[in-house]
């Protein structure tokens, strides 16, 4: 048994210290595998890194302008214990600063989830001992629980009945950081509701900030089965035209980065258009041509990345100015619908329409300044 210990002043600088053994039957050290993506159907992946895309500013921009930020959304009532609403009476400065710090709140709260690229698992052979072989049937996992240590940097190994000393499968390697330095909220074993066939359950139920948020307690970001799960849902939520669901949470961002990614974004885009979000459709068009390497016009990579305030309250009536502004930001659409959409029919027709229901907004609006003597 002094062998054991003695291979592990190999690993990871062990020697000064004790590990603990717990001796397990075989089923519980094998290779563990995810029910979630076992006899599904595939999806959509990554073919490479997005990280690098994700993370650059510009993106960054983009993304949390077309989340929209909406505090009625974000702080909207939940399902928890204190659930309390305070009234109180303020100045008017009082509101204006209180108004400024729910802007900084919710953008916190609004923070995205990563998008970086699935993390590919190796268990690297460190020995083999042949002499150790047979002597005893179950396998043999160490792991380093030094306090203040990454649960990445965490030496985890296995010894295997055949005398193979074996660093940890990644499923093995969380599950037994979560038994010795728990994460709250995360379980030991994946939860059901992640199984196919619960999980289309709360799909057709439409709970997708649910699944979502669920996924990033039990996941990690690079885990395969958190690419699977994030991939079905937004999947889901693109087939049924559902993006109000995510719209003005943490999650939209990412959503709307994989539907540019795979070129997906016609159903957003018709959406944009019918709801109004004009300037978003614009952003939505840059941040396309920006993963995919399509020369864009300057002027209109400028008009997206301007910063604009959180628009916090609709306006009655949009003004003459910004009436001529959208016709401006209807012809940038329509220049990319013919020459990139997939559903062309669709889209130039909502862009019809709504150039028609601009125009006579447009004629309403300059009578009425021509009634009160305004140029």
């Amino acid at each position: 048994m002094w062998k054991l210990f003695k291979d592990l002043r190999l690993i990871g600088g062990l020697a000064r210290r004790s590990s603990t053994v717990p001796h397990t039957n075989p089923t519980l050290c094998r290779s563990l595998s995810s029910t979630a993506q076992s006899n599904s159907e595939p999806f959509l992946s990554y073919e490479k890194d997005p990280a690098p895309a994700f993370l650059r500013d510009d993106v960054q921009q983009l993304l949390k302008s077309i989340t929209r930020l909406e505090l009625d959304k974000v702080f909207r009532k939940r399902s928890v214990k204190d659930n309390t609403v305070e009234y109180r009476f303020m100045t008017d400065e009082q509101l204006r600063r209180e108004l400024l710090h729910s802007i900084e709140q919710a953008q916190q709260m609004l923070q995205m989830p990563p998008v970086v690229q699935e993390q590919q698992d190796s268990c690297r052979v460190i020995s083999k001992d042949g002499a150790l072989k047979s002597l005893s049937t179950s396998k043999f996992v160490f792991t380093d629980i030094t306090y203040g240590l990454k649960n990445s940097q965490r030496s985890i190994v296995v010894r295997h009945p055949d005398g193979t000393l074996q660093e940890a499968p990644y499923e093995m390697r969380k599950r037994l950081n979560q038994i010795y330095f728990p994460l709250t909220g995360r379980s030991i074993h994946q939860p059901p509701m992640f199984e196919d066939e619960h999980l289309q359950r709360l799909l057709e139920e439409g709970k997708y900030e649910f699944v979502l948020d669920r996924a990033c307690v039990q996941f990690e970001p690079y885990e395969k089965d958190y690419h699977h799960i994030t991939a079905k849902v937004y999947q889901h939520i693109n087939e049924s035209r559902s993006f109000d669901a995510l719209r003005s949470t943490r999650h939209f961002g990412p959503f709307v980065f994989f539907l540019a990614w795979h070129k997906l974004i016609d159903d957003l885009l018709l959406d944009m258009i019918k709801q109004d979000y004009l300037r978003n459709g614009i952003e939505l068009i840059v941040l396309y041509s920006t993963l995919h390497g399509m020369p864009i016009d300057e002027g209109v990579k400028q008009i997206a990345l301007q910063t604009q305030m959180p628009s916090l309250f609709d306006a009655a009536e949009k003004s003459v100015d910004e009436l001529k502004q959208d016709e401006q930001y209807l012809s940038i659409i329509e220049q990319f619908v013919n020459g990139q959409a997939t559903k062309k029919v669709q889209l130039n027709l909502a862009v019809q329409a709504y150039r028609e229901m601009a125009a006579e907004k447009l004629r309403l609006a300059q009578g009425i300044r021509r009634m009160h003597g305004e140029s």
